[in-house]
């Protein structure tokens, strides 16, 4: 039995943990079904910029409600942490203020997947939380002879 406990992490530290990754999943409505899929991102102050092709992802979340998570979990201590964004998303284009499309691409947002990605969606934050599992006693480990 286990004595782990699970903690809410601040907002301030959500944007920290999410500051340490660069591959997080979007979820978008598409075609009448929720679609959750891995995007490489970056971060300009509290706005999650995306940098993706003209696909799937940029239809669907044109000026719509997404959400957005990341999370780091260690299975040999049992432990990890999520942060979970709510926001709308937007492309980010030549009608934007020159500034904004500067700093969307600062952030330096490069794409693992082959292929052309000059389209840039920026997540304003609606909501953002974060929950932390902290190990406690771990359970003793498993002799695999005993399943034999």
């Amino acid at each position: 039995m286990s004595d782990a406990t699970m903690e809410s992490i601040p907002t301030d530290e959500c944007y920290r943990l999410l500051a340490t990754h660069e591959i997080g999943r979007i979820g978008v409505n598409a075609e009448h079904y929720p679609l959750i899929l891995p995007v490489n991102y970056g971060i300009d102050g509290t706005t999650l910029v995306i940098r993706t092709h003209p696909g799937t992802i940029l239809r669907a979340a044109q000026h719509a409600n997404v959400t957005f998570q990341v999370d780091e979990i260690d299975r040999a201590s049992r432990s990890g942490w999520s942060v979970l964004v709510r926001g709308q998303a937007e492309e980010v284009g030549p009608e934007h203020r020159a500034e904004i499309v500067a700093r969307t691409e600062a952030t330096g947002v490069r794409p693992w997947a082959p292929g052309e990605h000059g389209h840039w969606v920026r997540l304003i934050v609606h909501d953002i939380s974060g929950r932390r599992i902290v190990p406690g006693r771990l359970p003793p480990p498993v002799d695999p002879r005993a399943y034999l």
